[in-house]
């Protein structure tokens, strides 16, 4: 039997376009892109809420430096998108502006962005999401959290990634607003988390990269990066987020992310 099964894959890998020996394993394994993109969900489900404390820094395309500091209270919605607050503290011009995001699956998502200079509270548009967040390379989109059924997904290969072994998953946005045309992510396949995300614009220009890095594990189950860079390709600019801290299970609910919270987080 186990000589059948080596010959079987021998012929694959001469026969099929992709040339790869993890290429052939995938014809004779029956995961689909979707299947992927539901297990990296159904890993990271049930952590309730967490709280960060994130230092993000701006790089223009001449390698000048601005730092910022934000907190993030992110709550987990089981039965639709997660919510999530993004409020800053530093520097003193920016101190207070917040801004609100409520995911979720099957209708446009919500965000709002409190200006505490105006004393004012701004909703963005579904139409104008794939702006930028505070002049990072984080455009509005990025900020709403993963949801299975808002994309179409196709499993291009496995292969390779540093020491792991990753999926590339390719993602079509639905939303007609979206910035992307697609997505191509590598996500280990050991525990799910991704390493890299590769973001196309309209014309199915490569326009931003997002690595993922150092990784470490909560409650003994949820994972999450310590450090994301978002380089835009196009600008010559990027984003760091470097995460000093996260805490979870802290007793967060729906009164915690509403638009009246946003002119409360100071």
């Amino acid at each position: 039997m186990n000589i059948k099964f080596n010959q079987i894959v021998k012929v694959l890998a001469v026969a099929l376009p992709l040339s790869s020996v993890a290429s052939a394993s995938l014809a004779v394994t029956p995961l689909s892109g979707l299947d992927v993109a539901k297990e990296r969900k159904l890993r990271d489900t049930g952590w309730g809420d967490y709280q960060a404390e994130t230092t993000m820094i701006l790089r223009n395309a001449h390698g000048e430096e601005s730092v910022r500091k934000l907190s993030i209270n992110v709550l987990e919605v089981l039965d639709d998108g997660d919510k999530s607050i993004n409020f800053f503290s530093y520097p003193k011009d920016i101190k207070g502006t917040a801004l609100l995001s409520v995911s979720h699956i099957h209708s446009d998502d919500e965000q709002w962005l409190y200006l505490p200079a105006l004393k004012r509270t701004k909703r963005i548009a579904s139409s104008n999401k794939s702006g930028p967040f505070m002049g990072s390379e984080f455009s509005y989109e990025d900020l709403s959290s993963f949801e299975v059924e808002k994309s179409d997904y196709t499993l291009l290969r496995q292969e390779a990634c540093g020491e792991l072994t990753c999926f590339v998953l390719e993602s079509v946005p639905k939303d007609k607003y979206s910035g992307y045309k697609k997505r191509i992510s590598w996500i280990d396949t050991t525990h799910y988390r991704v390493q890299k995300t590769e973001f196309y614009d309209k014309r199915d220009t490569l326009l931003k990269t997002l690595t993922l890095f150092n990784y470490k594990q909560y409650l003994e189950t949820y994972w999450r990066p310590h450090t994301m860079k978002m380089i835009n390709h196009q600008s010559g600019k990027s984003t760091d987020l470097l995460t000093e801290e996260i805490r979870f299970k802290n007793g967060l609910s729906d009164s915690d992310f509403s638009q009246t919270q946003l002119k409360r987080v100071f």
